[in-house]
């Protein structure tokens, strides 16, 4: 198992519990996470993406986000062997000539680090805005994501469809990896069938752990299954979230399943994640009472969690 950080203060949410003195940390403090994480052998760094946020649902979404492959941009420099992923990305927010070069460029000045976790999203004030059509949305994403795939492989790319057409297009630089790693999050079978077509990976949402087998069966099974190894992303922090899928209610009402501080149980609990298919974990964080705190928090994952699952 490999383990991931988001990248400090990069969004500002109530309900996933964030620290105050998360909110004040800059470039400078983020660089000292980063340079961290990298020289104690973390895998990824993880940036989520909102564009707006609209007065309803600030409260409890905040409307702090930082831009994902910007953010990751700055991530790439101050960093050696980090992997750079989105968190998710709203994939049909922005054109795929758009999202292609993007993520390319940051590929390429990264020598090959870049990944994408994409998803539909569930604001639809951010598509009224764009002026997008939300219902339209799955629609949109299944032609972008052969749109980008065909702007990265190809010398002259094409793609003709409802919603994106283009023909003979130069489109440089590319990938260094060739085609960026796809990884597709949520739950619902459209998610899991562009996981079984394209997906390098998958991000579950609100999948109960032990299903995962099962999904990951129905995954392979489908007829346009690529045939290759799919990775599995799941934090801890998801066990905190009950059936109701009710946020708040569910972290209150489920301190059983609070962040672990026990090396060994720690240990177990990952373990049986790791059992279940599980590549890639990012660990649901503790309380600190500073930025020092979090950076010792670090530590002690690379010294006395990590070891066990290299």
């Amino acid at each position: 198992m490999k383990f991931n950080v988001h990248m400090l203060n990069g969004a500002q949410t109530s309900a996933m519990g964030f620290p105050a003195w998360e909110f004040a940390l800059g470039g400078a403090d983020i660089e000292r996470q980063l340079r961290l994480a990298d020289e104690l052998g973390f895998w990824k760094v993880t940036v989520p993406e909102h564009f707006a946020i609209p007065k309803a649902h600030i409260e409890l979404s905040g409307d702090h986000y930082a831009h994902p492959t910007t953010s990751l941009g700055f991530c790439a420099g101050v960093t050696r062997s980090l992997k750079l992923a989105s968190v998710i990305t709203i994939l049909p927010l922005q054109h795929p000539l758009v999202q292609a070069k993007m993520w390319a460029t940051l590929d390429w000045l990264s020598g090959g680090r870049a990944e994408i976790v994409a998803a539909v999203g569930w604001l639809d004030a951010e598509y009224e805005w764009l002026g997008l059509p939300f219902s339209e949305r799955g629609a949109m994403f299944d032609e972008y994501v052969p749109a980008m795939i065909e702007l990265w492989t190809k010398d002259l790319a094409s793609f003709e469809g409802r919603y994106v057409n283009f023909h003979d297009v130069g489109a440089r630089p590319k990938p260094v990896q060739k085609c960026i790693p796809l990884w597709f999050g949520g739950d619902a079978k459209p998610v899991l069938r562009r996981v079984a077509r394209w997906g390098a990976g998958w991000s579950p949402f609100m999948t109960p752990p032990d299903k995962i087998p099962e999904q990951l069966d129905w995954i392979r099974s489908q007829p346009d299954y690529h045939g290759g190894p799919i990775d599995v992303m799941y934090s801890t922090f998801m066990l905190r979230f009950g059936k109701d899928e009710d946020t708040v209610h569910a972290i209150r009402e489920a301190p059983e399943s609070a962040p672990l501080t026990d090396a060994q149980k720690l240990i177990d609990q990952l373990g049986h994640l790791a059992g279940l298919g599980v590549t890639e974990s990012d660990i649901a964080r503790p309380p600190h009472r500073d930025f020092e705190e979090y950076l010792d928090w670090l530590r002690w994952l690379a010294a006395d969690i990590m070891p066990h699952f290299r």
